[in-house]
């Protein structure tokens, strides 16, 4: 289960998706996860699904590594789908001890559920097919206007970076505790919820001191760089677009007015035909 979080793992392939400006990508996250909250009816639906598919085919990055990330959040999946099927008020569909499920609910639930799956797909697409470097270069130069006005945005693509980067290694930190302390005789699967819970301890006291060991080694690792903030500092690699990331700006567009259109579409005929 650890291992199967995907998001904040870089994917190494040569492909369009890959040579991509960050900020086409960045934006790209954002307009889909919009998307995915705008859309509304079962055309918007398919629509958000083949965008997803091709982004997937472009970037190259095998589906099967992609679908594991969902395995991480199947939980979180499970409890807002059944809070949506059971608690959404409407026309009753079936009823059994105290719980009614409601049709209204359903498609709520069910909604809910393809909406999660799209969010974690599209962002892991996203970190899989960019650089941490590239990420916090791509969220510095979008948001340097808001500089002007106080905000440390050099600092935050700098945090924001570093949690990324962190990721990974404190997956794979947590997968060399937990086989240590199951050689020792933990036992982190059986037993009722609180047994499971108090069964972590032995694991999360050591990645936290883990945690906090590697964070100091990078704070004075940065602090004998002379490291001092993001002013007067230049890149090696400044960001430039591209005539593909114009094309990629277009698509995304694109799809957004498609989404949006279909969106208004859906409601009107609902409307018209009561459904």
């Amino acid at each position: 289960m650890i291992r199967d979080i995907t998001i904040g793992q870089y994917y190494p392939a040569n492909s369009p998706v890959h040579r991509l400006d960050p900020r086409v990508k960045l934006l790209g996250t954002l307009i889909y996860i919009i998307s995915l909250f705008v859309f509304k009816g079962f055309a918007a639906f398919v629509l958000a699904a083949i965008f997803l598919v091709a982004a997937i085919k472009i970037s190259r990055v095998p589906f099967s590594y992609m679908v594991k990330g969902l395995k991480a959040i199947v939980v979180l999946m499970v409890i807002t789908g059944l809070f949506n099927l059971f608690l959404t008020q409407g026309t009753p569909w079936v009823s059994f001890w105290v719980f009614t499920v409601t049709y209204e609910g359903a498609e709520n639930a069910a909604l809910m559920l393809i909406r999660l799956a799209f969010l974690i797909i599209g962002t892991s697409l996203m970190t899989l097919t960019t650089t941490p470097n590239q990420l916090t270069d791509g969220l510095e130069k979008s948001l340097h206007p808001l500089s002007k006005i106080g905000v440390p945005v050099h600092e935050i693509a700098m945090m924001m970076s570093i949690a990324l980067r962190f990721i990974p290694i404190l997956i794979e930190e947590t997968d060399k505790i937990m086989k240590a302390q199951m050689a020792r005789g933990a036992d982190f699967e059986s037993g009722n919820i609180f047994r499971k819970a108090k069964a972590m301890i032995p694991l999360l006291v050591p990645l936290f001191v883990s945690a906090f060991r590697r964070a100091n080694d990078l704070a004075m690792a940065m602090e004998a760089r002379c490291y001092n903030g993001g002013t007067g500092r230049t890149k090696m690699k400044p960001l430039c677009y591209k005539r593909q990331d114009y094309i990629a700006y277009a698509v995304l567009f694109l799809y957004l007015a498609a989404m949006i259109a279909l969106r208004f579409v859906w409601t009107y005929l609902s409307a018209l035909f009561g459904w």
